[in-house]
Parts: structure tokens; C-alpha cells; sequence
């Protein structure tokens, strides 16, 4: 059975970054991942509302919605909220990460190691919540 990756971002390139990093499977003791692409704020909205979404990836240099507020705004209205992974622009940024709730932050451009172990931990604790 596959998790399900969200990953928002208004750029295509940088949800080809995540989805190239995290690969099929981000570690060996976690499941394939299936990724759900979301250009808008809205489109986010309307995938969680529908369920089945394990972690999010949130770009935190999406415009005109940014990643950290979409974050808090999810972190508040949607229950049992999945983790969140946020994209920021500076290590400096990182505040502003747990300012949001997220659960993860990890800079930009992509470095795949970092990314696919912090999206791996997203997943070994989401799943073992479910369990």
C-alpha cells in the first residue's frame, strides 16, 4: 500500500524537485510513495478535505499563497492534519517554519538525501500513529 505525498508549490520545477528526490520509496522501511500535485491553495484544500493524505510538502516560496501560511491555516482548520514538510528559502527561515506548525522544514533547491530522510521520518510517524 502506497502513501500519499501532497506537494504544493506554484512552480513546476520545484514539484519535480521533490518528486525526484523522494523517488518511489524515500527509505526501506517505508512504503512507496504516490505523490498528489497542487498548484493552488485551494486545490490543497479541497485534496485534504477528501483524506487519504499522509505527509505535505509545502513550498514555503509559493506565491501568491505562501507555504507557511498555508501550513497554519491547515495546522487550524483541518482535523487530524497530516505532518507537514516545509520548502524554505534560507536556513534563516526556520523560525518561521515552527512559527507555521510544520512538523519539518528542509531549504531550497532540494538536496535528495535531506529531503528523502525528513520525508521518511514524516512517514514513519504518521504510520505509526495509524497503526
Amino acid at each position: 500500500m502506497a502513501a500519499t505525498v501532497l506537494v504544493y508549490s506554484d512552480n513546476a520545477n520545484t514539484r519535480e524537485q521533490v518528486r525526484l528526490a523522494a523517488g518511489r520509496r524515500p527509505a526501506a522501511d517505508v512504503p512507496p510513495v504516490e505523490f498528489l500535485e497542487c498548484a493552488t491553495l485551494p486545490a490543497v484544500l479541497k485534496a485534504l478535505s477528501e483524506g487519504g493524505v499522509d505527509v505535505c510538502v509545502l513550498d514555503g516560496e509559493a506565491v501568491p499563497a505562501g507555504g507557511m501560511g498555508v501550513c497554519r491555516q491547515i495546522k487550524d482548520e483541518v482535523f487530524n492534519c497530516p505532518p507537514v514538510l516545509l520548502l524554505i528559502g534560507r536556513p534563516q527561515d526556520s523560525w518561521l517554519a515552527t512559527w507555521s506548525r510544520a512538523e519539518s522544514a528542509v531549504t531550497l533547491p532540494v538536496d535528495p538525501v535531506e529531503f528523502a530522510d525528513a520525508l521518511a521520518a514524516l512517514l514513519r510517524r504518521r504510520l505509526a500513529v495509524e497503526a
